[in-house]
């Protein structure tokens, strides 16, 4: 190996350590949330709306951070398709990281009255602010480094790290209520995963100050001015299909690990740790499932890859929650860990697929607007509906048949979009750098 491959190859080891790290960090603040909000937040912040109230309202202001999602995608996105990604991911590192700290901080309703739900809604904001513009620039990091046979398989270290941001901030709870009775776990204890934000955001900015910025971002001549214009206008096809593709997937994650955590202790009377436990060791499942289609996605084509993943998903839609309502341990388990490894093999290519849809000039804000406004509509609505479905109904069994209805809408999606493994980076989305591909728009630079 000459000297200017081992520098390609160790840019390409720090870029996939810099995203697993990041996203894993960024990711962890994002969940610890949805954890809080189905066991302490609507007491905390809602004290006088009841409990089906203070549920809604707490998973409302967890719905404003995926709104603020795709204004993230548009920031950071026109600041890293004109400047570069490298210092755009420092920046949503550190949005994060502080606004996360802060909501340990912060005094319940009883401390602030009203002031403290408000303060709450703009913390989130901020925080979803950050996360738009992190996995966009993430996955590009890897993506424009590794070599295009090997794409799907250096975009899983992204991808594990929702995973391991999801298993840390699942830990920490999980800790936390087995060391503390209820009354100091409800006073202080939540506050304590919030506040170890600030460390871990101390080694996430470590590792990203060590990489360098983007080889074919270098090379690109001409930037686009606006990034979001030019691809609302060339692109947007693309985005709203994507979106499609990738709303089962966000559905079925915050419906596996957030609803179905409060709808089990709420309304099914299992203890939380019991739940909490589960969801760790799912999420094991998960990561092993993410390695396996991530790979796979490189010989299978992405697109196959996913279309397995997403008929997998319409199938155990329909028999997540009757599982989870049987109250049988091991009937729980089931449900929600194959949720979490069907979720795995949704996530596994999509660090590699999303960029390979957009040219270099717009592909961060192309990327990460797809990602983020898949999240509005499969992350932001989804626990309300459930809850209001189960609400009505007495019963969570069709919350099971929405989640399937996405899923039939996300295979419709997927069959609109071109299939993309081995594409060149250099002139994808212009021409899906295939001339077999078909593509769903033109660019100007064509």
């Amino acid at each position: 190996m000459d000297t200017q491959e081992a520098r390609r190859a160790a840019q390409l080891r720090r870029a996939a350590a810099a995203a697993l790290i990041g996203t894993a960090i960024e990711f962890y603040d994002f969940f610890i949330y949805g954890t809080a909000a189905a066991l302490v937040f609507g007491g905390v912040f809602f004290p006088e709306l009841g409990t089906v109230g203070a549920l809604l309202a707490a998973f409302s202001v967890y719905a404003v951070a995926f709104l603020a999602r795709p204004l993230g995608a548009v920031v950071f996105g026109h600041f890293g398709d004109r400047l570069g990604r490298r210092a755009t991911l420092v920046v949503s590192l550190l949005l994060m990281g502080v606004s996360t700290a802060l909501v340990g901080v912060l005094p319940g309703y009883g401390a602030w009255g009203w002031w403290a739900p408000l303060a709450l809604v703009l913390l989130r904001v901020c925080q979803g602010v950050g996360l738009g513009g992190e996995w966009g620039g993430a996955a590009l990091l890897i993506a424009e480094n590794a070599p295009a046979g090997r794409r799907g398989r250096y975009g899983a270290f992204l991808q594990l790290g929702p995973t391991s941001g999801f298993a840390l901030a699942n830990g920490v709870f999980l800790v936390l209520q087995l060391t503390l009775d209820e009354r100091a776990f409800h006073s202080w204890g939540w506050r304590v995963p919030f506040l170890a934000s600030l460390a871990l955001v101390a080694v996430g900015l470590f590792v990203r100050l060590q990489i360098e910025e983007s080889p074919l971002f270098r090379a690109e001549e001409v930037r686009a001015r606006p990034p979001v214009l030019e691809v609302l206008r060339w692109h947007w096809r693309t985005v709203l299909v994507g979106c499609g593709v990738i709303t089962v997937g966000y559905a079925l994650f915050y419906l596996t690990t957030t609803y179905a955590l409060a709808y089990a202790t709420t309304g099914l009377g299992v203890p939380s740790t019991v739940v909490l436990s589960m969801l760790l060791a799912g999420s094991v499942g998960m990561a092993g499932t993410v390695w396996v289609s991530a790979r796979r996605s490189d010989r299978w084509g992405r697109r196959r890859t996913l279309q397995v993943g997403t008929g997998l998903a319409v199938f155990w839609s329909l028999l997540l929650f009757p599982l989870l309502e049987t109250v049988s341990r091991p009937l729980m388990f089931l449900a929600l860990a194959g949720a979490m490894v069907v979720l795995g093999c949704l996530l596994g290519p999509m660090a590699a697929y999303l960029p390979e849809l957009f040219p270099t000039r717009v592909r961060y804000t192309g990327a990460a607007l797809t990602y983020n406004l898949g999240g509005v509509v499969g992350g932001a609505t989804t626990p309300l509906i459930a809850t209001r479905l189960t609400d009505a109904y007495g019963t969570a069994e069709p919350v099971g048949w929405y989640l399937a209805a996405l899923g039939l809408v996300s295979l419709l999606c997927l069959r609109l979009l071109p299939e993309t493994s081995g594409t060149d980076l250099a002139v994808a989305g212009v021409d899906g750098g295939r001339r077999r591909a078909p593509v769903l728009g033109a660019d100007p630079a064509a």
